[in-house]
């Protein structure tokens, strides 16, 4: 065989190996898709979900990693990690982590929940009005949807926020902290504030309603910021599980009560409180409403810097 002939015979496999290379990759399955999803006690939507299966059911042959977080704002502090790629929060812990310079992104909310968090002290505290917490301790997370309520029951009362003495325990620890007489009032959401409600251990000095909107954001990582089809069946199932919530809210009350280790009567308190709660793309009110969050705690020096609530925000057609 000549040599030119022996060139255009190795091209030729060249060739056909290369267009055979080329299908075998095309008809290969791609890896197995990761989604890690961060959710808190309170976070009702995102624990039926788990239990519902319905994500798995839609997203077949994905690697779903759930993990909880006792609150926001460490949550957050996985999602700007890298650790996890979609979390649910109230309104201040992405006020937070965006001023100090975190990258997350709001992805999506639900409806408010006005009634779903308290400023709570004993039933024989001699504290009767909000300004009554003039020099005394309150316990909170810091940088919680609490932290924006204590903030706004201060406002209300015509105190500044030194007039207090602000108290930063977990939710767990404030609850044991007021208990055993350690501050004298508690600003925290339910789940938890439903539980302290149905021991009977409390007064509520004041609601959220009419102070805070009580907000849930949806946050993402930037990647899946940029995965819009991805995020679409994700709020799809969170509606989904939400309809199904009040199809047969008895299956939905037993379902949670199991997943948070409470009592039915607790989660059936908590459920009252909640309306219907689809999840959906920002509305411009919501971003409104969160700015007012941002300032009123820039304006207090409760974070580093002010900052546009506008610049963490995608938005994508639901």
């Amino acid at each position: 065989m000549s040599a030119p002939t022996t060139r255009r015979a190795a091209l030729a496999i060249l060739a056909t190996t290369a267009a055979a290379w080329r299908q075998a990759r095309a008809q290969s399955p791609a890896p197995a898709q990761r989604l890690r999803i961060g959710f808190q006690k309170g976070s009702f939507n995102l624990a039926l979900l788990k239990s519902y299966g319905l994500l798995e059911q839609r997203l077949s042959g994905a690697r779903i990693q759930w993990t909880e977080f006792p609150a926001g704002p460490q949550l957050l502090e996985a999602l700007a990690l890298g650790s996890v790629d979609l979390g649910a929060t109230g309104d201040a812990p992405p006020v937070f982590a965006q001023a100090a310079g975190k990258d997350v992104v709001y992805v999506g909310a639900e409806p408010p929940k006005p009634d779903s968090s308290a400023v709570l002290v004993k039933p024989d505290s001699p504290l009767k009005t909000l300004a009554d917490l003039k020099g005394h301790r309150i316990a909170l997370q810091k940088g919680s949807s609490a932290h924006f309520l204590a903030v706004q029951a201060i406002r209300r009362a015509g105190l500044a926020w030194a007039d207090i003495q602000p108290v930063y325990l977990p939710p767990a620890e404030a609850r044991a902290a007021f208990e055993r007489g350690s501050v004298d009032a508690w600003a925290v959401w339910d789940p938890y504030y439903a539980a302290a409600e149905i021991s009977g251990e409390l007064r509520t000095l004041a609601t959220s309603r009419g102070l805070t909107s009580n907000n849930t954001f949806y946050l993402a990582s930037r990647a899946l910021s940029q995965q819009p089809a991805l995020l679409k069946t994700l709020f799809q199932a969170l509606t989904d599980t939400d309809a199904r919530v009040q199809t047969d809210r008895r299956d939905a009350v037993q379902r949670y009560a199991e997943f948070a280790g409470l009592s039915v009567a607790i989660v059936q308190r908590m459920v009252e409180r909640r309306g219907a709660a689809p999840v959906s793309p920002l509305s411009a009110q919501l971003v409104g409403e969160q700015q007012q969050v941002a300032d009123a705690f820039a304006e207090l020096g409760l974070i580093p810097r002010p900052i546009r609530v506008a610049d963490a925000i995608v938005q994508f057609k639901a």
